[in-house]
């Protein structure tokens, strides 16, 4: 076999889980589905919008689908070998356990900055092994190298890291790309280096 079959073969036995479905996790998705990531489990509640097309791996004529649906969708059209596990609901205290705890790596994806300060702090006090990739900043455009990775221990937090106002300064794809091919890239270094968690 060659360097990039091992690899394959690799990736396709590791299963990775994404929270959110935006604009950070279905491209996120994408990534990992071309890298060859055997099995994906994708979480979220929200439908596809016309006004998130211009950051989001969706299609007009997907839109007020749910993203979990339209995503799976989408990937099946990338590689139809990939399995994934999708559920279309919020992520909660009550069921992060049942959805990830099976996962070699978890990605952040979450659109409200509570949603992430609850999720990060629920994943390293209850399942610390499995490393968890966030992420932070990543409005506005331009001074792409202020986008950078945050290290420590299992936590992965990926952006400018900057607290932005939204509505002066809105998700641009750029950004939004640049930040989610960050996350899928570090996905790849823990699962491919031996990082991830024996499951």
């Amino acid at each position: 076999m060659t360097v990039k079959e091992n690899i394959r073969a690799l990736l396709a036995e590791k299963c990775v889980g994404i929270a959110g479905a935006g604009g950070l996790g279905s491209n996120v998705a994408a990534a990992l589905v071309r890298s060859g990531v055997g099995h994906l489990v994708v979480a979220d509640f929200d439908t596809v919008s016309p006004e998130n097309m211009d950051r989001q791996f969706y299609f007009a004529n997907q839109a007020g689908s749910p993203k979990v649906y339209a995503l799976h969708e989408n990937m099946q059209r990338i590689n139809a070998g990939t399995k994934f596990t999708m559920f279309y609901g919020r992520v909660t205290t009550g069921n992060v356990r049942q959805l990830f705890s099976g996962c070699h790596v978890v990605v952040e994806a979450f659109d409200l900055a509570e949603e992430k300060e609850w999720f990060a702090v629920w994943m390293t006090k209850n399942l610390s092994h499995i490393p968890l990739i966030m992420g932070s900043g990543i409005a506005g455009w331009g001074h792409s190298e202020k986008i950078r990775v945050q290290r420590s221990g299992n936590l992965y937090v990926c952006g400018h890291q900057f607290e932005t106002n939204e509505n002066e300064v809105p998700l641009m794809a750029p950004h939004v790309g640049l930040v989610a091919m960050m996350q899928a890239d570090i996905v790849l270094e823990i699962l491919l280096t031996k990082k991830a968690p024996s499951l």
